[in-house]
C-alpha cells in the first residue's frame, strides 16, 4: 500500500472518528416542542436571492451558510406564536447546530444546542444562552457589549452569537410568515 493511500484512509479514519463525536443533544422535535409547547409547527423552506444573502450577511456581519433556509413556523388556537430557524456552523474546527426561536415581531426566546462536535467543556451554562432571550438584532447583540463572554467558551459563544445574529438578519430580510 502506498504512503499516500495510508495517509488518506488515515485522514479518513480520523474524519469518521470524530463524526461519531459529535453528540445529538436535542432532536429537532423536542426543541422545537420545548420553543412552542401546544402549538402545531409547520417546516418552511425558504429561499434567498442573492441580493437577500447580501442583506442578511451586511446585517449580521457573517453570510448564511447557503441559499436554502428551513424556518419552522408555529400556531396556536390559530395564532403564530413563533418562528424557529437552524442555523449549523463551525466552532472551532468542528461543528454545531442551533435551534433559534423568535417571536413574530423578531425577539429570541430560546436558543437551543442541538449538536455540538467540539468537545463537551467547550459548552456555555444554559444560563448563559438565557442572556440571549429578549435579544434582537443591534449593536449590543455582541459579546462583551450586551452578551457575557464565557471563560473556556470564547469561540463557542462567538459562534453562537453570530448564529443568533444571522438567524435574526434572516428573518427581518425575508419577514414574519403571515397567517390570518
Amino acid at each position: 500500500m502506498s504512503s499516500s493511500r495510508t495517509f488518506l484512509l488515515a485522514v479518513a479514519g480520523i474524519a469518521v472518528a470524530a463524526s461519531s463525536l459529535a453528540a445529538q443533544l436535542l432532536s429537532l422535535e423536542e426543541a422545537l416542542a420545548l420553543a412552542f409547547p401546544r402549538a402545531q409547527v409547520q417546516r418552511r423552506p425558504l429561499f434567498l436571492t442573492d441580493e437577500q444573502r447580501h442583506q442578511v450577511r451586511r446585517l449580521a456581519g457573517t453570510p448564511p451558510a447557503s441559499g436554502m433556509v428551513m424556518r419552522y413556523e408555529a400556531v396556536r388556537e390559530g395564532q403564530l406564536v413563533g418562528v424557529a430557524y437552524t442555523d449549523t456552523h463551525r466552532v472551532r474546527t468542528l461543528g454545531a447546530t442551533l435551534l433559534v426561536a423568535l417571536t413574530p415581531e423578531g425577539a429570541v426566546t430560546r436558543v437551543e444546542l442541538l449538536s455540538f462536535a467540539e468537545p463537551k467543556e467547550y459548552v456555555p451554562r444554559p444560563e448563559w444562552y438565557g442572556q440571549l432571550h429578549g435579544r434582537r438584532l443591534d449593536g449590543e447583540l455582541a459579546l462583551k457589549r450586551g452578551v457575557r463572554p464565557v471563560a473556556g467558551a470564547t469561540l463557542t459563544a462567538t459562534a453562537t452569537v453570530e448564529a443568533v445574529r444571522r438567524v435574526l438578519a434572516i428573518h427581518t430580510v425575508v419577514g414574519p410568515p403571515r397567517h390570518e
